[in-house]
Order: structure tokens, then C-alpha cells, then sequence
């Protein structure tokens, strides 16, 4: 094969703590301004004064996120697919791996942002905008987000996957972070000054919309530039349906999907149970979940990062690396996820201040919501990286087993419980106590791993 020095440098012959800054930090960076920029949004429509669109932001934000667990299924299980087949020195099935995940959600993406425009209001209810005014607000914002701007918005997360499977995440971390920046730039163009009072929401999602347009264009003209030493390919070929490409991309990918899915059926379930109580504290729950979701890009950047990395390794029989690859990145995921808990806990009202600036009651209601949901950040990047880790090594099941019970089997009947016994402030407990269960579980899962396959037997022979 035709080997590419970056790709070689940083999968085989970089120090493995240089190859996880390499390829980590900038997908890190990148899922760091992904969430300023969602969270862009929320600032600049807090700037409003007006509760009822802090809350069809939050409503409409688990059909948007719909997108990146089409992008995720497709993504993930073709960046682990194409980075395996790399490292067994198949630069033939990697472009075909690219090919099926190209096509595939490209495809899957039109029939949703189709489905959505169809049943956009009884969809709309169901997420919890029950509220005539939230109700109309979401409609807006989602007929733009997801039915007009859903592709790009879906492609651009999964040419991040794809791009870094081949070691370019700096490549991957601009993309993502050009998207990002633009959508900040837009937000208050749009919101304040292009359109009229009152249609603020429409001027946050046109600013997103737009935003993902830019960055798909970045992504298109990379791959343009670079594609003598790629092996990204998406001009349709009949092998990318053989070889088992399908059934392995999607059984890898599926764990990845599940856990966005599901992570948008509880959001909803949670906004909906929240709704009961009222406008203010959905406004305030609203903030606390788009804080919180800081301390979880982080973590999910790096073990997007590091994903390739263990992939190749795998592939190539280099163990060694490969657990070396996983202990370094998982330790440095738990600090930071430790750092981002003690933060929020000591500076609650601040930072959600930051967004809801108004006298409300809702920044005291999201405060206290804060300081519940960070409980969970350092056992979520314990449980990131080693669902990460299942999905590198092709090993789906488990990765579907702890993606369903971090988000699904356990929080979501949690939230009924909890918010019949506790209200209002139970149903947020759901969110830590899953995080917790699933670390556990996913040690024992990753303890069975190393057992059945007995490396700390091959170690120096797969070093050599």
C-alpha cells in the first residue's frame, strides 16, 4: 500500500502520548467550540428576555441532536472500519468502507429531515412543547435546523469521523471549529439586526443552518486538495455491499447511534416531565443540560480522537500501544471530567447566568440542575472511552450493551421514578446515577476483554 508518512507517524511511530495529543487535542478543540457554538444560541436568545424561547431551543435541540446519531451510526463504524483496514495495509477497503459511509448518510439523513417536515408539530408536542408559544417558536427553529439544513448539518459531522480516520484530526477539528466560529459570527447578525423583532429564533437556526454550509465546504475542498494521499473516496462502487462492509460498519456504528438516540429520547422524556412544572423551570433545566454537555464533548473528543488509534493498532497486532493508547487517554478524560464537576459545583450560578441574565427564576432552578448533572462527568469519561475503546476493536455488542445503559434502560425509567418521588429537581439524578452504574459496568466488561484474549501473554511478542 501506498503509506502516508502523517498517517504512519502518528499511528506506529510517534510516542503514544504524542499520537494522543495529535490526534485528540484538535478533536477535543473541536468538540469545545461544537458546544459554544450550540451554546451560542442559547446566550444570544437569553439576550431576548424571553423564557418561552430558552425553552423551544430546548425542545427543539433532541431532533437537531437526531442528526448526529445518523452521522455517529455511519461515522464512527466507518472511521473504526476504514482505520482497521488501514492497518492491515488494505487501502482498497478503506476507500470502499468510505464510499458505504458516505452513501448511507447521505441517504438516511433525507428521509429524516423529510419525516420531521411531515410530522413536524405532533413531533414538536411530544418533545415537550406543549406551550402555544414554545409550541411555535420550535416549529420555526426546526423547520431550518433539521428539515432545510439537516444534510449539511449531518454531513459535516460525519466527514469529521472520516477524516480523522486517517489521522488528519487537525484537518477534522478546523472543520468542526470553522462551523462552530461562523455560527457565533451569524447568531447576532441575523438575530438582531437582518431580521425583525421577534424573530429571533429564526435568525439562531438561519445562522446554523448557514454555518454548516461553510463548514461542509471546508470538508469538500480538504478532501479535494488531499486526495492523492487519501483513501476517502465517494463516487458509489458496488463493492462498498461486499466484503461484510455494511454488516461491519453498521454493527460498530450502531452503539454510537443508539447512545446519541437514546441521549435525545431521555432529553425529550426529561423536557416533557419538566414541562408539568412549568415554563420557568424547563427554561432552567434547558441551560443546565447545554453547561453540562461541556464536560461530555470534552470527553467524547478524546475518545473520538484515540479511536483511530487503538483501531490501527488492533489491526496491526500492536497490543501494547494499543492498551497503552487506552490507559493514557482514559486517565487524562477522568481528570479533565473531574476538573469541569468541580468547576460547575463551585460556580453553579455563574456560568448559568452566563445565558439567562434576566431576573428569573429560572437561573436559580438551573443552577441547582447544574450541580445535580456534573455529578456524572467523570464517571461518563470512564464509560466514554471504553465504549469507544469496544467499537475500535469490533467488538459491538458490548458497546451497544453500555450505550443503552448509559443512556435508555436505566435513566429513562429513572426520570419517571425519580420525578414522582422528587419533584422537581429528582429527575436530573437519573442522568448521574446512569453514569455511574455504566462505569462500573463497563470495567467489568473491559476485565472479561483483556481475560479472554490473554495479551498480557503477547505483549513483547506483538511489540517486536
Amino acid at each position: 500500500m501506498e503509506q502516508n508518512i502523517s498517517k504512519k507517524a502518528v499511528f506506529e511511530d510517534a510516542s503514544v502520548f504524542e499520537a494522543i495529543l495529535r490526534l485528540a487535542i484538535p478533536t477535543m478543540i473541536g468538540q469545545i467550540i461544537m458546544v459554544i457554538y450550540n451554546m451560542a444560541d442559547t446566550f444570544f436568545i437569553g439576550q431576548t428576555g424571553s423564557d418561552a424561547m430558552i425553552a423551544a431551543a430546548t425542545v427543539s435541540m433532541p431532533a437537531f441532536m437526531f442528526l448526529s446519531a445518523i452521522s455517529n451510526l455511519f461515522g464512527v463504524g466507518g472511521a473504526s472500519a476504514i482505520a482497521r483496514s488501514l492497518g492491515r495495509q488494505s487501502s482498497s477497503r478503506a476507500k470502499l468502507c468510505a464510499v458505504f459511509s458516505f452513501t448511507g448518510c447521505l441517504l438516511a439523513t433525507l428521509l429524516y429531515s423529510i419525516g420531521v417536515f411531515l410530522f413536524l408539530h405532533p413531533m414538536v408536542t411530544l418533545l415537550g412543547g406543549q406551550d402555544p408559544q414554545v409550541h411555535d417558536y420550535a416549529c420555526r427553529y426546526m423547520l431550518i435546523t433539521v428539515v432545510i439544513g439537516g444534510l449539511p448539518a449531518s454531513m459535516n459531522a460525519l466527514l469529521a469521523h472520516l477524516v480523522r480516520s486517517e489521522g488528519r484530526s487537525m484537518h477534522a477539528a478546523v472543520g468542526v471549529s470553522l462551523g462552530g466560529l461562523m455560527n457565533i459570527l451569524l447568531d447576532p447578525l441575523f438575530m438582531f439586526v437582518l431580521l425583525p423583532k421577534g424573530y429571533e429564533i429564526q435568525g439562531a437556526a438561519i445562522a446554523t443552518a448557514l454555518s454548516n454550509v461553510i463548514s461542509l465546504i471546508y470538508f469538500a475542498i480538504v478532501i479535494r486538495f488531499n486526495r492523492a494521499n487519501s483513501v476517502l473516496s465517494f463516487k458509489w462502487n458496488t463493492g462498498a455491499l461486499r466484503d461484510k462492509i455494511p454488516q461491519e460498519i453498521l454493527l460498530i456504528g450502531l452503539p454510537a447511534c443508539i447512545m446519541t438516540l437514546c441521549e435525545n429520547i431521555s432529553y425529550a422524556v426529561m423536557d416533557a416531565c419538566i414541562a408539568d412544572q412549568g415554563l420557568l423551570y424547563q427554561a432552567g433545566l434547558g441551560v443546565a443540560k447545554k453547561v453540562n454537555m461541556l464536560a461530555h464533548c470534552i470527553v467524547r473528543g478524546m475518545a473520538q480522537g484515540v479511536l483511530p488509534l487503538i483501531a490501527y493498532n488492533y489491526a496491526a497486532k500492536n497490543y501494547r500501544r494499543m492498551q497503552h493508547s487506552l490507559a493514557v487517554s482514559t486517565v487524562l478524560s477522568i481528570i479533565m471530567a473531574s476538573i469541569c464537576m468541580i468547576i460547575s459545583l463551585i460556580f453553579s450560578r455563574d456560568l448559568i447566568s452566563v445565558f439567562i441574565r434576566h431576573a428569573s427564576s429560572s437561573l436559580i432552578y438551573g443552577s441547582v440542575f447544574l450541580r445535580i448533572l456534573c455529578i456524572g462527568c467523570p464517571f461518563s469519561a470512564l464509560a466514554y472511552m471504553l465504549i469507544s475503546f469496544f467499537q475500535a476493536v469490533e467488538k459491538g455488542r458490548q458497546s451497544l450493551i453500555l450505550a443503552l445503559l448509559r443512556k435508555g434502560i436505566l435513566d429513562i425509567p429513572l426520570i419517571f421514578v425519580l420525578d414522582h418521588l422528587f419533584p422537581p429537581f429528582g429527575l436530573a439524578w437519573a442522568t448521574p446515577a446512569a453514569d455511574i452504574v455504566c462505569s462500573i459496568v463497563s470495567v467489568f466488561f473491559f476485565a472479561g476483554f483483556v481475560h479472554h484474549h490473554k495479551y498480557s501473554d503477547n505483549l513483547v511478542e506483538a511489540d517486536e
